[in-house]
């Protein structure tokens, strides 16, 4: 079985199905004109939305998450919503 892929405003989001048993997922945060302090936020804002949302309801799948430079200035709440949105559709 192949990737899949979808992007929204903020995010781009690439998985396929994985033989481990469990959900991986990896985090990809822009440097270009960030500072460390935001992309640190920016990466634990992201990182709680799964742990608390999203992380025990994800099949088998390997999962990379890229933020857009876009995504820097989103609320919390807008990049919660795009990241259940899409992730919804997995399970």
């Amino acid at each position: 079985m192949g990737s899949q892929r979808r992007r929204t405003q903020h995010l781009d989001l690439a998985w396929r199905h994985s033989d481990s048993g469990h959900a991986r997922l990896g985090l990809i945060v822009p440097r270009h004109q960030s500072s460390a302090v935001a992309r640190n936020r920016l990466r634990r804002r992201l990182r709680e939305i799964l742990r608390r949302d999203l992380l025990r309801n994800l099949p088998a799948v390997d999962l990379v998450i890229r933020a857009k430079r876009s995504a820097y200035a989103a609320p919390f709440a807008v990049l919660r919503a795009e990241l259940t949105g899409v992730l919804e559709t997995l399970t």
